[in-house]
């Protein structure tokens, strides 16, 4: 089925016009509801010789117009005619008698046609779409006779509140400008109607809006009365009237939270009434709090946890200033920055909404802890990154953050031997590249030192080696990730680690 953008090339209207009609098909929810029928949005094709739009009033007869359906919305409040989209579809004059008509007149008419496609007849109400005194399509109102049965009070009401927008449309004055949105959460006509006369005051009130107020605490009569004297905050009908468009607003009262939205009648640009929807938000704001909350607690653990590996480092740090062997002193400081590793994951993820972290908040406080832990004015070795990994899930930065540590480490202490840190270059580097493509994240740490020895394989370390086994380990069974190393202008390490949405943690894969 074509979407409306494909559909209105197939006309003349130009983007002030289109964003009119769209604004209608994206409102008119509440008003099929209001008058338990189908709506359907017809508007003149480019197929036919006439202009697509003319003034009211003038142009040509549209006895050889082709109309195209823009739009379609079936009632929640009562069954359809319609089973099958009609969007996209394209009826000639006779096909559509009654949409001729309404268009060459440019007025309300109403009418009996049969349902397209079925033996049914439906009871037809068209209307002019009109925008700036420029007719640009019809809207039908369609559904079954009422033959047999008197309506109701409610039914008769709803239609009467359709009838107003109906005459709006005509006018031009509805849907209303561009700076008005119906937001989200937008009620709907099954959670509670009122409508008020032109002074603000309720002369109708739906079973499910006085049931809304019941459970607020409110059981005095209606009829007759503003929201402000039933304890309800009266700003969104203040404000609607005044500024004659819709206003939304959520108020709370005895732990019960409505979302009232007031919408006016214009009659030529001033409100003469309104219609009030409410609708019983509670169960959905409890549940916002409860994410909320949720939220926060793990917020509160990724602190606490980083706090903990904070005091470890501490703790080990003390211990490795008692130590008089060079080389264990050494492994302490090794486990000191992969436990700093972790918790710059941890920190991150305590200040962040969700379990997702921006990973370069984390490389670059990384590359920092490894400069101010194993360079010094005798070793020039300058550590960069370029590149960005985006946003990673936790379970993969935190691993991944080990392994650059340990990358990043063993380059420094073995890619440049030397006092100088000179090696085959007066000045050694160490760059990690990033690149996230969001399927797979690309990682490199290419340093211009010695390279590796002839013959290395990680997949044949012994355990002498306790960084490369860990970076080794942690890529393969906690990354589901591969590895490729080579010798060119210096060593390269090459990491490739599954990031799409789907990708289990902790398979175990082979080493590339």
């Amino acid at each position: 089925m074509a979407t409306f953008a494909e559909l209105v090339r197939e006309t003349a209207l130009d983007d002030a016009q289109v964003a009119h009609l769209q604004r209608l098909v994206s409102s008119w929810g509440l008003l099929s509801d209001l008058c338990f029928a189908d709506l359907q949005l017809f508007v003149p094709s480019l197929q036919a010789p006439e202009s697509a739009s003319r003034a009211a009033g003038s142009g040509p007869p549209a006895g050889g117009l082709r109309f195209v359906v823009l739009g379609q919305i079936r009632p929640t409040t009562s069954q359809t005619l319609y089973l099958d989209d009609e969007v996209g579809r394209t009826f000639d004059a006779s096909q559509r008698e009654l949409v001729a008509r309404a268009w060459e007149l440019g007025q309300i008419i109403d009418g009996e046609s049969r349902v397209a496609g079925r033996r049914e007849i439906a009871s037809v109400q068209c209307i002019p779409v009109r925008w700036k005194d420029t007719l640009l399509g019809i809207v039908t109102r369609e559904s079954a006779p009422w033959v047999g049965r008197r309506r109701g009070e409610l039914e008769r009401v709803y239609v009467e509140v359709f009838d107003r927008f109906a005459r709006m449309i005509a006018a031009g004055e509805f849907p209303f400008g561009a700076e008005e949105t119906e937001p989200d959460e937008a009620p709907r006509v099954g959670d509670g109607v009122a409508r008020l006369d032109a002074a603000g005051r309720i002369d109708f009130a739906s079973p499910n809006f006085v049931s809304a107020l019941h459970r607020m605490g409110i059981h005095a009569n209606t009829q007759g009365v503003r929201l402000g004297e039933l304890g309800i905050d009266e700003s969104p009908v203040r404000t609607a009237f005044a500024i004659g468009l819709p206003f939304t607003e959520e108020i709370e009262r005895d732990e019960v939270v409505v979302l009232v939205r007031c919408i006016p009648f214009l009659d030529r640009g001033r409100a003469s009434g309104a219609v009030v929807v409410m609708r019983d938000v509670s169960d959905l704001r409890r549940r916002d709090r409860l994410l909320i909350s949720k939220d926060a607690t793990i917020r509160e653990i990724h602190h606490r946890v980083k706090n903990n590996l904070q005091t470890i480092s501490s703790l080990l740090r003390l211990q490795g200033r008692r130590l008089e062997s060079v080389e264990a002193r050494a492994a302490i400081e090794e486990s000191v920055r992969r436990i700093r590793s972790i918790a710059l994951v941890h920190d991150t993820l305590a200040t962040g909404a969700g379990e997702e972290v921006e990973f370069g908040q984390i490389i670059r406080p990384l590359v920092r802890m490894v400069e101010e832990g194993l360079l010094s004015d005798d070793r020039p070795i300058r550590l960069g990154v370029d590149g960005d990994a985006g946003e990673l899930r936790a379970e993969v930065a935190t691993p991944l953050a080990v392994v650059l540590t340990e990358l990043l480490q063993n380059a420094v202490q073995h890619a440049f031997p030397g006092e100088d840190g000179g090696g085959r270059s007066s000045v050694g580097q160490v760059v990690v590249s990033l690149d996230n493509d969001g399927t797979t994240l690309l990682v490199t740490v290419h340093d211009n030192g010695v390279g590796f020895p002839a013959g290395f394989d990680l997949r044949t370390l012994d355990g002498s080696s306790l960084g490369l086994t860990i970076v080794r380990t942690l890529v393969v069974s906690e990354l589901n990730g591969t590895i490729d190393i080579l010798n060119d202008d210096g060593a390269v390490v090459a990491l490739r680690v599954p990031v799409g949405p789907g990708v289990p943690a902790g398979a175990t894969s082979g080493t590339g």
